[in-house]
């Protein structure tokens, strides 16, 4: 069988067996005003070019295609080339889709916008989006991250948001969405919550990608200028999947272009010690297929069923759940997902310091250092795209711990 482009429109929220909308009945009118709203602002002219406008003139796209010279020198393997995502104004690729579905919060006549945090990104862009909208902005974040994460927290509160620490469960990303959607239930009416990754009940998935597919139009665009031709591979991190989704989506339909999904392999392979859930054939237990937050897909689970806790040295990546859509591809074989653990990442970030002067987020070192272990054995006329979502400046406090 082979992947549809249009799968999610063809049967309303579905990739193949992932997906759709598992929610209490008062998210259910919600959700259809979000769907309504965006289906009727994806064909407005005034809605697109305003969003262009801020894309560009606020976040600073388009983001450039950078030829990795003396890393692709360094690894002696194919060209490699680097999206680079973490030039935008917030430092991540978060910022696109905030924009988006800030102004489907205004579109909506909501005065306040919610959101979940795991590394930060997220609710620095949300709070920056908010304040440019002029709305109101709550975040609610795990008190694990918070600690870890301490100058994001910093940068929320500065442009104006409420950041509410989370201190049940795991105090990771996952407590987080919990605690942002009972607030969602409670306000409903009067708020927007702006989900952060393809993940969530439908439309959520089709929204955030929709939102984060420039990424890839970008990218496929500047290639072809660059080298005349397509990449042979693109290489992304896997969390939620939005970086991810947003650089493959404008090569779903090209077989020639392998992609790969890095996910984070933690510190060992047993249940509790990583958040590989799409990687189960490297021997990370725990993932299977399940109802999380919203949506069906693999989930890292107990023996018992019960959702499983999860490690990784980037809080971005530290989630149990993944992307439906990321779910499908890796049913169809068109995307290959697998895992990086915390000190490959730790040492990958460090080579593309001293490499290229750049200084990733720990969330991008994961697919960076999976491309630095398979660069040397392609050929030499190959050629890679690597998505640097994020920038490190957030990670500078665990890194120093590590290196």
């Amino acid at each position: 069988m082979g992947y549809s482009v249009n799968v999610a429109r063809e049967s309303r929220g579905r990739y193949g067996p992932y997906g759709g909308r598992y929610v209490p009945e008062t998210l259910m009118a919600p959700l259809e005003e979000l769907e309504r709203t965006y289906a009727e602002a994806r064909i407005d002219p005034s809605f697109q070019s305003e969003l262009a406008a801020l894309l560009r003139d606020f976040a600073g796209r388009p983001t450039p295609l950078q030829f990795a010279s003396r890393l692709t020198e360094r690894l002696g393997g194919a060209r490699i080339y680097i999206k680079r995502e973490d030039l935008l104004h917030t430092g991540a690729h978060k910022i696109n889709n905030c924009l988006g579905q800030g102004l489907l919060a205004v579109r909506m006549g909501k005065q306040r916008v919610i959101a979940e945090t795991g590394a930060g990104q997220h609710g620095v862009a949300t709070a920056a989006a908010a304040a440019r909208l002029g709305l109101e902005c709550a975040v609610y974040m795990g008190t694990e991250d918070m600690e870890r994460q301490r100058l994001n927290v910093f940068r929320m509160k500065l442009l104006g948001a409420e950041v509410i620490g989370v201190d049940s469960g795991c105090r990771t990303l996952k407590d987080a969405i919990n605690e942002a959607m009972r607030d969602w239930v409670t306000n409903a009416r009067t708020s927007h919550f702006l989900l952060g990754s393809v993940l969530g009940a439908h439309p959520y998935p089709e929204i955030v990608r929709d939102f984060q597919k420039i990424i890839g139009e970008e990218a496929r665009a500047q290639i072809l200028r660059a080298e005349g031709r397509l990449p042979n591979y693109l290489f992304a991190c896997v969390g939620g999947g939005s970086n991810s989704i947003g650089l493959f989506h404008a090569f779903l339909g090209d077989a020639s272009v392998k992609m790969i999904g890095v996910e984070a392999g933690g510190r060992g392979k047993s249940v509790g010690e990583h958040a590989a859930r799409l990687a189960a054939g490297l021997g990370f237990s725990g993932a299977r297929p399940g109802v999380l937050q919203g949506t069906y897909t693999y989930v890292l689970q107990t023996t018992d069923g019960q959702i499983a806790t999860t490690h990784s040295v980037s809080a971005g990546l530290d989630y149990p759940g993944v992307g439906p859509e990321h779910a499908w591809l890796a049913d169809e074989g068109r995307a290959e997902y697998t895992a990086v653990g915390d000190g490959e990442a730790v040492e990958a970030a460090r080579t593309l310091a001293r490499a290229e002067g750049i200084i990733p987020a720990l969330e991008s070192a994961h697919a960076l250092a999976e491309l630095i272990r398979r660069a040397p054995k392609m050929k030499r006329d190959e050629i890679v795209i690597l998505n640097l979502s994020g920038r490190g400046d957030k990670d500078m406090e665990i890194l120093s711990r590590y290196v």
